[in-house]
């Protein structure tokens, strides 16, 4: 290896590094899912979550006009599809995700869907139904299992829909865990007919747990986690360790819904989330995959945090 070639390589592992980062700083459940992948694929997949990461940062940047974030979306967009022709970038993130989608033959039009539910940010706030909610979680979710599937060395097309289906469960369920959140950055991510079928539109819009709001996120929970149940054949044809790791992640987010059930599905005055202790031993303990409505049986979480 010439000195060019060792300096390149030594910048492009300083990019998976700041990829790592990031993914450390801002995605601990999904971080600490791929602590379980084999080595060499965890790059990949943090240079994946940190290229997602920052751009849905810009669309969500407080303090910025919405015309300023719009333009340094379209920039970041345009970073990274110059990168994917030239192969080079200086921005650490898009120089990592060129690397990774080149190696794994990512395909460019599964990043245009992605941008473009980033745009989509710009445009609604809120989605009239379930069906209008899926179209923009097409961009935003269910085409990052897709993205993630040659990472894993799964190349069966089949597994695309499965994997489709455990991105749309993860996002779902960040919705729900995220309202107040949302709320503060006036978007709201569940369906305006559902909440007027339930009479639950006005709870959302106090901030109050009520018997309609209880029973409207009762309905979104088991619908969340039909999802979560959909994706297990994909899960189980994984190979081996990523079985494992994406296991993990798909136990750990379903504890979330466990955890807003627990505490009352008041998603206003506290964040639901899974305690480290409860990570670790999940990360060393799947083992087997079993239908969410059974494992939320089994477990009966009752927690506090």
């Amino acid at each position: 290896m010439n000195e060019r070639s060792r300096s390149e390589g030594a910048v492009l592992d300083g990019s998976y590094r700041e990829c790592k980062r990031i993914n450390r700083r801002h995605g601990k459940t999904y971080y600490w899912s791929t602590n379980l992948l084999p080595r060499e694929v965890r790059p990949h997949v943090h240079a994946l979550y940190a290229f997602c990461r920052l751009a849905d940062d810009i669309v969500d940047v407080s303090g910025e006009s919405a015309d300023t974030r719009l333009m340094e979306l379209r920039t970041f967009e345009s970073a990274f599809f110059t990168a994917r022709e030239t192969g080079r970038s200086d921005h650490p993130v898009i120089s990592a995700v060129v690397h990774t989608a080149r190696e794994f033959k990512l395909q460019d039009n599964d990043f245009r869907r992605f941008f473009g539910a980033m745009y989509l940010d710009f445009e609604v706030e809120r989605y009239a139904t379930f069906d209008d909610l899926m179209g923009y979680m097409d961009g935003s979710a269910a085409v990052i299992g897709e993205l993630l599937l040659p990472l894993f060395g799964a190349a069966d097309p089949a597994l695309r829909t499965p994997a489709a289906a455990l991105g749309v469960a993860f996002q779902l369920t960040n919705f729900l865990r995220d309202v107040a959140e949302d709320l503060d950055r006036h978007r709201v991510y569940l369906p305006q007919d559902e909440l007027a079928r339930f009479g639950a539109a006005e709870a959302l819009m106090q901030r109050r747990v009520t018997p309609e709001w209880e029973q409207f996120m009762a309905f979104q929970l088991a619908r969340t986690r039909e999802f979560y149940d959909s994706a297990l054949p994909g899960l189980r044809a994984l190979p081996g360790r990523t079985q494992r790791c994406v296991g993990a992640a798909w136990q750990l987010y379903g504890e979330i819904l466990d955890r807003i059930e627990a505490g009352g599905y008041d998603v206003f005055s506290h964040r639901a989330s899974v305690p480290m202790a409860r990570k670790v031993a999940i990360g060393l303990g799947v083992r087997r995959l079993v239908p969410v409505a059974q494992y939320h049986r089994a477990l009966n979480v009752r927690s506090t945090t």
